[in-house]
């Protein structure tokens, strides 16, 4: 294994607190253990803020567990889907629920690519596809945590080989709850090899809570900033064509009832990445999306760096006539009971030259941000 990363970086493989206080001396950010997973101990962490926001984040995946927000009568509702287990989260049926993934989310054509005149063959969990970094990508590894002041950062080491991919990978993952009701999420990765890097959030949200299933999502009110979709095969992988919203369901540049035109997207419902209207500076976060939900008066807006966002509407989870999947506190999830807005890099990248570069070379940073700003309009 290489060790040729920047000095710092040895800093995130430590656990040095356990809570934080505020100058009030009200926590801002406390963990539990939360389960095994052999003789490695699973930790959840909670960050809280002053506006009564809670998010839980457990080192298994770095994934997000809970959001818990008041609606505009005060009421708290957790508003992302999840199970109470590790255990459960370790299941095949686990639809990535508040995941990190990577190294490469979204699905690879063929679950292969050609770099620097070689060809790459990676683990295929998705037919002969490979989806969401394979079998055993970042979503399932446990990430190291440390807290620092007011910010959970949570790392992990790839070694060259892993799932398929060249070089050894350094990932980090920084959450932080703001006073403004933000949840920011930065994302760094270094490498030793040039390899495919594009990492997303995959939590699944229902403004009027995680138990609403489609008969509230479809109340939910969206705005995505995109002119241009990524046209998609059979197999929901990009073709190379990117393709105009006017005059078509794909058409979000103004706010949209959910439930007015889904039956109309091809698939059952949206699963397509959104080529962003994106400023001029890398580093701007820009408001890439916008949702309401009216009766809880809750809504949520989506800054990012990032060129696309995956629009998904939990089509591929159980119809409402069969059982569903067995989540938090005995609820039971089915078909479009959640959404996705998933930062991310064009889905197949690494196989279109016409997309945007998904190539991470030695010495430089992939940084990814995104902001979710949660927030009540009353």
């Amino acid at each position: 294994m290489s060790t040729q990363f920047p000095h710092y970086i040895a800093v995130i493989v430590l656990l040095l607190l356990k809570s934080i206080m505020d100058s009030d001396g009200k926590e801002l950010i406390s963990v539990i253990q939360w389960g095994c997973i052999g003789n490695q101990s699973i930790e959840k962490y909670t960050l809280k803020n002053k506006v009564g926001q809670e998010v839980d984040i457990i080192t298994y995946g770095a994934t997000i567990t809970s959001i818990r927000i008041p609606d505009k009568y005060g009421n708290i509702a957790d508003i992302v889907l999840g199970f109470d287990s590790i255990e459960e989260y370790m299941m095949p049926y686990n639809p990535y629920f508040g995941a990190t993934i990577g190294r490469v989310a979204n699905r690879i054509k063929k679950g292969e690519f050609t770099l620097k005149g070689k060809k790459y063959h990676l683990t295929k969990n998705e037919g002969q596809n490979h989806l969401h970094g394979g079998t055993k990508g970042w979503n399932s590894k446990i990430w190291h945590a440390d807290v620092q002041y007011n910010q959970l950062v949570l790392s992990l080491l790839s070694e060259d080989g892993d799932e398929g991919y060249p070089g050894d990978t350094i990932a980090s993952v920084i959450f932080q709850l703001t006073k403004d009701g933000e949840l920011c999420i930065e994302m760094k990765v270094f490498v030793t090899k040039a390899t495919p890097i594009n990492l997303t959030n995959h939590s699944y949200f229902n403004l009027a809570g995680h138990t609403g299933n489609a008969s509230e999502l479809y109340k939910h009110q969206f705005t995505i900033n995109a002119d241009h979709w990524t046209v998609t095969d059979a197999e929901s992988i990009p073709t190379g064509e990117i393709r105009s919203v006017d005059n078509s369901v794909m058409d979000l540049r103004n706010s949209t009832i959910l439930g007015d035109v889904i039956d109309k997207v091809p698939g059952g419902g949206y699963d397509y990445n959104f080529c962003l209207t994106m400023n001029d500076t890398e580093n701007e976060k820009n408001l890439v999306a916008t949702v309401l939900h009216p009766t809880s008066g809750r809504y949520l807006k989506v800054f990012s760096n990032q060129p696309g966002i995956q629009f998904y509407t939990a089509n591929f989870l159980p119809e409402s006539n069969s059982t569903g999947i067995r989540g938090k506190n005995g609820s039971e999830y089915f078909k479009h009971a959640a959404f996705c807005l998933e930062t991310q890099n064009y889905p197949n990248a690494i196989n279109h030259e016409n997309f945007p570069n998904s190539i991470l070379e030695p010495g430089k940073i992939y940084h990814h941000t995104v902001v979710y700003k949660f927030g009540i309009i009353v």
